[in-house]
């Protein structure tokens, strides 16, 4: 695979902790729609949470891509992280991530090409191979019912998208004389660095061999978190990426003026991923419909246990909590995502934890004409 990714943290991988955060803090945002609101306002939250992630020293604000989920407006990660990047100044935008089996390389090449264009040194190409959604779902992304070979193509994939970054096909490849553009094809210029994602050990160790940034879904996958970031740390290999490893998890966290409010709006989500785990997603239900909601014995063992590994309660509640699990992990950065209902809530967290850490507080630059202020 080519290497073109650059040297050192000069690439923008490894951040910056700020206040007294143990590690640099990141965002990570699903674009949830609540009961009774709309894609236009979820996508409405998405950009002043960039704006306010940006003001107060977040690293980073990745989207995820998720398919026929109703609750979730993140299908089309490329087409956000350009309407984000117009309504900020600094700070990184990325996918967390693309699931590379659902597309062609040479498109994601030429997508987050695109956005390293409209943002120059702002963009991470985070990459997945699960479909980001059901198998019915997958198969009419990808035209086939075959879905394991996608998945098992991943490494091949990955190493034609590199090349297809890099413009460095061999000579007799039958790709040599196909560029990615926006690329190398047209002048010397940086582009996004690739980070694999995963919640098993299979992206953990390839992130490894590679040498490259590994970012873990803790938020879903917390069994897996730490024999996966063992299994990275043994594997890794020094790259033109990293001379070292670095990691990042996701992190559940939310964070109210009240412990009882940050678990009411908790709640929501843990209601919102049982239907989804039974078969019967939705839009995310409201605090009123989640008290309301007479749970089953299996029910509430399943809310109960999601809602552990949920990081809530009052601002030095959660920060206690993240400092914990980044001393547990050694987690390199924290990536957090607060899913509730309205995005009010999750507004408020994020600026609650950016208190609780003494983030700086830095007024943003003259907002691009159009930009909205609030959710």
């Amino acid at each position: 695979m080519g290497n073109g990714i650059g040297t050192g943290s000069g690439n923008g991988i490894r951040g910056e902790a700020l206040g007294t955060a143990p590690v640099p803090l990141s965002v990570l945002d699903l674009v949830t729609v609540g009961s009774g609101r709309t894609a236009s306002q979820a996508l409405a939250t998405s950009v002043a949470l960039s704006r306010l992630a940006e003001r107060r020293g977040y690293h980073r604000h990745w989207v995820a891509e998720h398919h026929s989920m109703p609750g979730v407006a993140s299908s089309s990660p490329a087409v956000i992280l350009a309407h984000l990047a117009a309504h900020t100044r600094r700070i990184r935008l990325g996918s967390g991530g693309v699931m590379l089996p659902n597309h062609a390389p040479l498109v994601i090449a030429e997508q987050f090409g695109t956005l390293e264009a409209l943002a120059p040194g702002r963009i991470d190409l985070g990459l997945g191979r699960a479909p980001g959604t059901d198998g019915a779902t997958a198969a009419a992304l990808r035209r086939t019912d075959r879905l394991g070979e996608g998945a098992d193509d991943f490494p091949e994939q990955l190493s034609e998208l590199t090349r297809f970054l890099d413009d460095d096909f061999q000579d007799g490849h039958p790709y040599a004389r196909i560029h990615a553009v926006p690329g190398p094809v047209q002048g010397p210029k940086g582009r996004p660095p690739i980070w694999l994602l995963g919640s098993s050990g299979f992206s953990a160790r390839l992130a490894g061999l590679l040498g490259l940034p590994f970012a873990f879904a803790h938020h879903f996958s917390a069994r897996n978190t730490l024999p996966a970031l063992e299994l990275y740390r043994q594997s890794f290999r020094p790259s033109a990426a990293l001379d070292a490893p670095y990691a990042l998890i996701g992190v559940a966290a939310l964070a109210a003026d009240e412990a009882r409010e940050a678990r009411r709006q908790v709640r929501t989500g843990a209601l919102s991923m049982l239907r989804l785990r039974t078969g019967r997603p939705g839009l995310i239900p409201t605090p009123e419909e989640a008290e309301a909601y007479e749970f089953s014995h299996m029910e509430r063992e399943f809310v109960d246990d999601w809602m552990a590994n949920v990081v809530h309660g009052t601002p030095d509640e959660v920060r206690d909590g993240l400092d914990a699990l980044q001393k547990r992990t050694g987690a390199d950065e924290l990536m957090i995502t607060a899913n509730a209902h309205g995005g009010d809530a999750r507004l408020r967290s994020y600026e609650l934890i950016a208190d609780a850490y003494g983030l700086p507080d830095v007024v943003s630059p003259v907002a691009p004409e159009g930009a909205p202020a609030t959710a």
